[in-house]
């Protein structure tokens, strides 16, 4: 059977996964920002099959709607008979003839050039497995002569010399459609004798039966072969994850502190000569131009940042735009809506949200803009707040070009503040600023040499 037939992919996502200890299914479990089984379909559909079908069963109605598209189709498992069962559903209805390939839901990582190998194999039957160092808990692959496989032991049933090979069975293998429903019919009956538990491993031991030769394909990537079944193996697939990505990043010409403090969960498009410094979060769509640099322990979440733009360390960044030469931070927060001019410059502790900070305008510490456009050049004081709120609407505040907000001011919207005004320290502005001139509130101040300050009570 070569590449021409058809391809039907099968992936098995039935399973609850107790060992996670999660409300949510393992095949959702979330790996590089997306659930799990993401990655799988990403794989499925690369191959370019007829058709992709998925296994459900736990959970169902959350699995169907958190992976769908073009030619995918579900099958429900209601009774967790097995994987030989989960298979034998899926395969109900299909043409004989069409290739077959057999994926998890929770294995999620398999290098795309085992699935070539094992779809385009001349055998009958291919199965996948891997060398480890502990093949603890995993199907033992008996193997005469060696490369063709004679048989699978599950780990219960394997005697101390067996339990010594460390070849083991992934569960990902390809045969024709035909094939396998002849198989896994015979193996129904086997399942009767282990109280209903129906193995598709059972139709190696069925095809060598009939005097077929079964492929042994061995990943060269035994890590990224294994299956997920709890935490540590979920946290494992993920620095795997990383680890490829980043190492792809550095190849395109990032520069990275340190490749094993780098977290991709989505895209990232970048420039030349930009740096990343450690423990940088990167989610959902990244751009970043030419030469721009992101300090330690930033998280950025579907950000553009233009050339020569500065993110300094401890920043978080949602949804915004940053113009080219800007300086953010450290520990400044730009929220859905931001936008920076070029040559801006927004400071530690400073919050943006739905608010523009025009051409070399800066707001440099302890300040909140929120639903507001400010004009290029001015310069926002400490202690600033747009009071954008009034309890059930939101309103803008407009501040011009070469404005001087003073520090602790605060600005009560709908307001405008005019182009090169002043507005001096410690204002609260409820009317607009004309151009031009310094506009201040303040009561007046006043000394008491009447005074004493409170002592407490003595005894």
């Amino acid at each position: 059977m070569t590449r021409a037939s058809p391809l039907h992919v099968v992936i098995l996502a039935a399973g609850k996964g107790t060992r996670m200890r999660s409300e949510i299914p393992k095949v959702l479990q979330p790996l590089g920002g997306v659930p799990m089984i993401t990655h799988v379909l990403e794989r499925a559909r690369a191959l370019g099959p007829a058709t992709v079908t998925v296994v459900v069963g736990h959970a169902s109605d959350r699995v169907r709607e958190a992976v769908h598209g073009k030619g995918l189709r579900f099958v429900e498992q209601a009774e967790q008979k097995g994987t030989g069962h989960a298979v034998a559903l899926a395969l109900e209805g299909q043409d004989p003839d069409q290739r077959v390939l057999i994926l998890y839901g929770d294995v999620p990582l398999v290098p795309t050039a085992d699935l070539d190998a094992c779809v385009g194999s001349e055998s009958r039957l291919t199965v996948l497995g891997a060398e480890v160092e502990d093949p603890s808990g995993y199907g033992r692959l008996v193997e005469h002569p060696p490369g063709h496989l004679e048989r699978i032991v599950e780990e219960r049933d394997a005697d101390p010399a067996l339990r010594l090979i460390r070849r083991i069975n992934t569960g990902i293998l390809a045969a024709a459609a035909g094939d396998l429903q002849r198989w896994l019919a015979a193996g129904e009956a086997q399942a009767a004798e282990r109280h209903g538990e129906w193995y598709l491993t059972d139709v190696v031991a069925v095809a060598r039966a009939e005097n077929l030769p079964v492929a042994l394909r061995i990943s060269a990537q035994a890590a990224a072969v294994l299956g997920v079944n709890d935490r540590a193996q979920l946290a494992a697939q993920e620095r795997l994850l990383q680890q490829a990505r980043a190492e792809a990043c550095m190849r395109g010409g990032l520069r990275l502190a340190d490749p094993t403090r780098f977290d991709l969960r989505g895209s990232l498009a970048f420039g030349t000569d930009c740096f990343l410094d450690v423990n940088v979060i990167l989610e959902g769509r990244v751009e970043l131009g030419d030469r721009v640099t992101i300090g330690p322990g930033c998280r950025l979440r579907d950000v553009t940042v233009s050339e020569g733009a500065e993110i300094d360390a401890y920043s978080v960044l949602e949804s915004c735009t940053v113009g080219p030469g800007c300086v953010v931070g450290p520990f400044a927060r730009l929220r859905p809506g931001a936008r920076l001019e070029p040559g801006a410059r927004v400071g530690n502790f400073v919050e943006m949200k739905n608010a523009t900070l025009g051409a070399d305008a800066k707001a440099n510490h302890l300040t909140y803009l929120g639903d507001v456009t400010v004009g290029a050049r001015a310069n926002i004081g400490a202690g600033t707040i747009t009071c954008n709120y009034d309890g059930a609407r939101k309103h803008r505040t407009e501040i011009g070009a070469d404005a001087f907000i003073g520090s602790n001011s605060s600005l009560v919207a709908p307001v405008v503040v005019g182009d090169a005004a002043t507005i001096g320290a410690g204002t609260v502005l409820t009317q607009d600023a004309p151009p031009h001139a310094l506009t201040l509130s303040r009561a007046p101040q006043q000394t008491r040499t009447d005074w004493s300050r409170p002592r407490k009570a003595k005894g």
